[in-house]
């Protein structure tokens, strides 16, 4: 187990110090230990926050302490003492008020992400900086017509992004459907992981973690381990799925269960989809229908090869951690008994999303997303379209009202998942696929020595916002851009 940093002593605010200050054998063997989770507890949820009157007023505190991960007591970070962050519920139209009060020893801010709305001001603004001790206001407009679906919030400061997410800040947004789908019972399932020593203190990433980005030991939904939920026959659940990860894609598999996407990110079916898994890039949603089937079943993620950097570095075969030998995990449990429940109603459809592939394209562009050299004092560069990010300077304007066409190229041989804030993608082609009814996304994974064209309508909103590489170590070390739309 590595030794704590200054980073992250800073980081969780001396509660991994206080730790160490005490010494002895017993102390070592905590520290050079594994921490252990206890699995299995029943299924629980964040608290749910909803709009009234068409307002949501929250106050966050982003803190240091010690809080319950897996069971156990973990010295962490978390928003108004809990991982993950309380569920902000709203309808399209509401605003959703935030007084983000920083509790920690670092900078911190806060991004929504996946909301449509604007980046300016006091809005969706990832170029405000709250000071520690100090506190912001955000207010984020949704337009009437926003799309419903699931979306999260967590911090954005540069350079401190995977950080804080991997010690436990996010939270998950709902934006309401105008007319509800009729399930049995709705589920939020936050999924994120996070390494802890013996003592629960967050452990350190090390220059080979940052590079490759980092995967934790533990993968929790909702902060436990395996939990355990349970179900009548024939009951259909809606599972709202976030993952919150810095860099582990989740490949989910439910065996024995009759399962269908009704939409990822922002993007809506016009009617459910069979589905026997689901990629979620980190930073990528899924909302999910489960008709429950008599008998037991495990949520997994399933082995996903999202490439290595062993090529690049002289090595034959994987890279070790960062993810690139990681199996199977069990998520959480399903218990499926009791007397069945009647048949639920057909869900009801909803139009079919804007098509942009007949939209008239004001300007066509190339990110090309590149790992090599050294960069930013840290080891290897990480780059789009050759530079590495600069918050002073505007690498792409936009014409607001216009469509552009975007390539997104990735020449290396790791994944990249591409976050755009603000406005929403529609991907247009993939590995050369043109796919069939519209697809959307704010979070759109590029494969290794692969390329995707999506389109974006820089429609409501101007300002300066940016787009980066959603694996956040990658983002940390320079893989994001600042985008100007006016």
């Amino acid at each position: 187990m590595r030794p704590m940093s200054r980073r992250n002593a800073l980081l969780l605010g001396g509660l991994g110090t206080a730790a160490i200050a005490a010494g002895g054998a017993g102390l070592w063997w905590t520290l050079s230990s594994r921490f252990a989770p206890e699995a299995g507890g029943d299924f629980t949820e964040p608290e749910q926050l909803r709009s009234s009157s068409g307002r949501l007023q929250v106050r966050l505190e982003a803190s240091a302490g010690s809080m319950q991960l897996g069971g156990q007591q973990a010295s962490v970070l978390g928003y108004n003492g809990g991982v993950p962050g309380p569920t902000l519920r709203l309808r399209g139209g509401d605003v959703l008020a935030v007084d983000l009060v920083n509790g920690m020893a670092v900078p911190t801010n806060l991004h929504v992400h996946g909301l449509h709305v604007s980046p300016q001001g006091n809005g969706d603004n990832v170029f405000n900086v709250v000071q520690p001790g100090h506190s912001f206001s955000y207010e984020y407009r949704l337009p009437a017509d926003h799309p419903p679906g699931v979306y999260w919030y967590h911090p954005h400061h540069h350079g401190m992004v995977a950080d804080q997410i991997f010690a436990g800040l996010f939270g998950a947004i709902i934006v309401e459907d105008a007319q509800p789908v009729d399930v049995s019972r709705e589920r939020v399932m936050v999924v994120s992981d996070i390494t802890l020593d013996g003592s629960g203190t967050v452990a350190d990433a090390s220059p080979m973690d940052r590079m490759l980005g980092r995967e934790g030991e533990l993968v929790l939904v909702n902060g436990q381990s395996n939990p355990k939920l349970s179900a009548r026959p024939g009951e259909r659940e809606r599972w709202r799925i976030v993952n919150t990860c810095v860099a582990r894609y989740l490949q989910l598999r439910l065996d024995g269960q009759q399962m269908q996407l009704l939409g990822m990110d922002s993007g809506r079916f016009p009617t459910p989809r069979n589905a026997d898994e689901v990629l979620l890039a980190p930073g990528n949603r899924a909302d999910v229908l489960v008709t429950a089937v008599a008998g037991d079943a495990t949520l997994r993620a399933v082995y996903y090869n999202r490439g290595s950097m062993a090529g690049m570095m002289g090595r034959a075969g994987p890279a070790p951690n960062g993810g690139q030998r990681s199996g199977d995990l069990v998520l959480a449990t399903l218990s499926v008994s009791g007397a069945p429940a009647a048949p639920p109603p057909a869900v009801p459809a909803r139009p079919a999303p804007r098509d942009l592939r007949t939209a008239a394209v004001a300007a066509r562009r190339q990110l090309i997303f590149a790992v090599g050299g050294m960069g930013m004092g840290m080891g290897m560069s990480f780059t789009i379209n050759g530079r590495e990010f600069n918050a002073s300077r505007t690498d792409t304007t936009v014409a607001a009202q216009t469509v552009e066409e975007w390539t997104l190229i990735n020449p290396g041989p790791m994944d990249h998942p591409f976050h755009l804030h603000v406005w929403p993608m529609q991907i247009v082609e993939e590995q050369g696929q043109t796919p069939g009814p519209s697809v959307w996304r704010d979070v759109v994974n590029i494969p290794a020595n692969g390329q995707v064209r999506v389109r974006i309508s820089f429609k409501d909103f101007t300002g300066r916002s940016v787009y980066h590489c959603h694996i956040l170590d990658h983002e940390d070390q320079g893989m994001m851009g600042v985008i100007e739309v006016r």
